[in-house]
């Protein structure tokens, strides 16, 4: 008889953040596959066991959490943030989709979490008010070319732009690339804002236009939201600025 296989997110980080149906999942399980970083924010018992692996091993992650349960264990499989969102839910699925059959009957659950561009958006006002899209910018699994044509697609389409994976060490020129494409489509006022680890003790959040957004501000913690021509910001005396992109469209499309 197969095990239980949950696939949680931990929220961008803050405690009170991890949703009580993630909890009673962590509670559940007795095996812990995920990333170092996010094993670390779980408090386990005795009793449950964690796996680590580096943060590039997604499909070999999936693969052995997917073994272990069907083999008879109640297994979870750790995110940041949401699990559905650039992270291991999908990574579970494809290794399901090919993997051998008896995956397929591994009781699979997959619990919400609040993911990184929520949090950002909470602590600026409302730039997620009205239509927008989430992008990665890594080009590990898609080519360059393919980030580049979608970012600009984005901005004539008058979307607000959430980056994912905006920089590392590996690719520290992507985030500038990125802003240019943007520039030729999108005023220079446009809002960018960037959020680094929203709502831990080590939050950084920073707001400048479009014409002078320093790439180098972000780094792999940060996740970048670029307004759209219809996001405001509303100066608040004694308080931070918010910014907000209004529920109704009175624009046009560029």
């Amino acid at each position: 008889m197969s095990g239980k296989l949950f696939i949680v997110g931990t929220g961008p980080g803050k405690p009170s953040q991890m949703t009580p149906e993630t909890r009673e999942a962590i509670a559940a399980a007795t095996e812990f596959f995920g990333y170092g970083p996010y094993l670390d924010r779980l408090d386990l018992r005795s009793d449950q066991v964690r796996i680590a692996s580096d943060n590039r091993e997604e499909l070999d992650r999936a693969q052995a959490a997917l073994a272990r349960a069907a083999a008879g264990a109640n297994v979870c499989v750790v995110s940041g943030g949401d699990p559905g969102i650039f992270a291991m839910a999908a990574a579970v699925c494809e290794a399901i989709d090919k993997g051998p059959s008896e995956w397929r009957q591994v009781d699979l659950v997959v619990t919400p979490g609040v993911t990184a561009m929520l949090a950002v958006a909470a602590r600026i006002g409302a730039p997620l008010g009205h239509d927008f899209c989430a992008m990665s910018l890594s080009d590990n699994l898609k080519p360059w070319d393919v980030i580049t044509r979608r970012l600009r697609l984005a901005a004539e389409a008058g979307l607000v732009i959430a980056l994912y994976n905006p920089i590392s060490k590996a690719r520290p020129w992507q985030l500038g690339e990125a802003f240019e494409v943007l520039r030729n489509v999108l005023p220079a006022s446009v809002p960018v804002i960037f959020g680094r680890a929203a709502g831990r003790p080590d939050e950084r959040i920073t707001v400048m236009p479009l014409g002078e957004a320093d790439a180098n501000r972000a780094d792999m913690a940060t996740c970048v939201i670029i307004g759209s021509p219809e996001t405001r910001m509303v100066a608040r005396q004694g308080r931070p600025d918010l910014v907000y992109t209004p529920r109704s469209f009175n624009g046009e499309s560029h």
